[in-house]
């Protein structure tokens, strides 16, 4: 069966990182037959599971998840990648009759297919080694030098920077929302939020978080993108005897709920987003959606 994926019906599920995003993506899933596309920038890599909160091998065994492992810390991955084998996985998936439910808090990831980006042109190989050796603040004053806007990206990440730079000012372009989707936010109150990062965060301290850090940081070196991230970076000074190992686990919790302040204000600007408190209240919005 020949399926067009912008044609595919498919459900997202979006929402801040600890919110019970994917426990609603199992639920529909198994009540309409889903199979989950991982929309986050750092399970895509291979090895990166504690502290990613990779869903686990009893979840993945129950339902088949699409966009885990695709990618190692040595060869990267960016959205226009994510993009492009995503929507692969939406036509395989709608191919086979099932139901597409994407699901993650990765705005950019969520939102190119979404939105349907055109991604920019690959960046000159020469450049981006010079700019490689520059230091943030001389990036920034750079950027600025060159009359760039920097207010529309995280000036504390250095690949967003250099980004910025290569590309001049300019930023992928954007359609209208694809047809026949469903956007669903799970919408958290913020005490509960930060209830449910620790509760997290210890969990993965238990599951082993320090020896996964300690492998991954000596087999990839501190700069790879993914021991940049959340749950990885925080142990370098730990590692360094720098800091103790509450003091890591608070830090860990503190950048994850600064994390969840950049997702709700970047989903909180999309109005085709339908907003539940109750997950239960989902399912109902589903089933309008797939009777229609």
């Amino acid at each position: 069966m020949n399926v067009n994926p912008a044609h595919c019906k498919l459900v997202a599920i979006v929402g801040e990182t600890a919110s019970g995003k994917s426990a609603l993506a199992m639920d529909i899933a198994r009540q309409f037959n889903g199979e989950i596309i991982c929309a986050d920038a750092m399970t895509v890599y291979q090895g990166f599971d504690i502290g990613t909160a990779k869903p686990s091998e009893n979840d993945q065994a129950e339902v088949p998840h699409h966009m885990l492992d695709v990618a190692t810390p040595t060869t990267g991955f960016n959205a226009a990648q994510f993009k492009a084998q995503a929507e692969q996985a939406i036509h395989a998936i709608s191919a086979r009759g099932n139901l597409p439910v994407l699901v993650g808090g990765s705005g950019l990831y969520v939102d190119s297919v979404l939105y349907d980006y055109a991604f920019l042109p690959s960046p000159n190989i020469g450049e981006r080694d010079v700019l490689n050796t520059m230091e943030l603040a001389d990036l920034l004053t750079l950027a600025h030098y060159r009359g760039l806007d920097t207010s529309g990206i995280d000036t504390a990440n250095k690949r967003r920077v250099i980004r910025l730079i290569e590309n001049g000012g300019a930023v992928a372009q954007r359609a209208p929302l694809r047809a026949e989707t469903c956007i669903i936010g799970l919408r958290i109150e913020r005490d509960s939020l930060e209830s449910q990062v620790k509760k997290r965060v210890t969990v993965m301290f238990e599951a082993g978080l320090e020896d996964e850090v300690r492998a991954l940081a000596g087999r990839y070196g501190w700069d790879a993108e993914p021991m940049r991230s959340i749950g990885y970076r925080e142990w370098r000074e730990y590692f360094a005897g720098q800091a103790d190992l509450h003091e890591t686990q608070e830090q860990i919790v503190r950048s994850t709920m600064q994390l969840a302040k950049k997702q709700r204000t970047w989903f909180k600007r999309n109005i085709s987003i339908q907003w539940v408190h109750d997950p239960s209240n989902a399912v109902d919005i589903v089933t309008t959606f797939l009777n229609n």
